[in-house]
């Protein structure tokens, strides 16, 4: 994938690089971030491989993280990724997404959504974006589907979470007949 920058009035995202380490170890320091999540970034060394290993990742295809940047501070307040890409089958996910608390519940999360639907959906002319999340992760479903993807199922014992104990996955998707509904609601919340 070429370089990607995608911003509105609100919200910047950019390609992730090494010179973000200081602020995302700032902006990650917070316990309440990371029960939910397959990495903890509390300290700088998790971070720095966070970083590298994302880089390495985007340089090979496999992966695509994101700055999220808060235009009003200009601060970095969370990363989002382009995952489990398969542009020859018109397809991949929006996941490991994580913010700092400051933004919960402000218009960050929406915006970032819709600005990488819109890129995946009028850009790439995806066929599908799936989102996915832990079972029992409600704030992330209710989020998922106030944006409007669809519930597609369960995967049972799908993954072993960092603490050891079982993980079901709950699958999500928007799919290109989808986006114009989707597209509106989101017109509509940002409005």
């Amino acid at each position: 994938m070429e370089t990607i920058n995608l911003e509105n009035e609100i919200v910047q995202l950019r390609p992730v690089q090494l010179a973000d380490i200081d602020a995302i170890t700032v902006a990650a320091n917070d316990p309440r971030i990371w029960p939910h999540l397959s990495v903890t970034l509390l300290d700088r060394t998790s971070v720095e491989n966070y970083v590298k290993k994302a880089i390495a990742e985007r340089e090979q295809g496999i992966s695509y993280m994101f700055a999220v940047i808060d235009k009003k501070t200009g601060e970095l307040v969370g990363c989002t990724s382009f995952l489990d890409i398969a542009l020859t089958h018109k397809r991949l996910e929006i996941g490991s997404t994580w913010y700092t608390p400051s933004v919960w519940r402000t218009a960050i999360n929406t915006n970032c959504k819709f600005l990488l639907l819109q890129y995946c959906f009028e850009e790439l002319q995806l066929h599908r974006v799936q989102i996915k999340t832990g079972h029992e992760n409600t704030r992330s479903q209710q989020a998922i589907e106030r944006i409007g993807a669809q519930k597609e199922g369960v995967l049972r014992n799908h993954m072993i979470k960092k603490e050891g104990t079982i993980r079901h996955t709950v699958m999500y998707s928007i799919i290109l007949g989808d986006w114009p509904q989707v597209k509106q609601r989101f017109i509509d919340q940002l409005l």
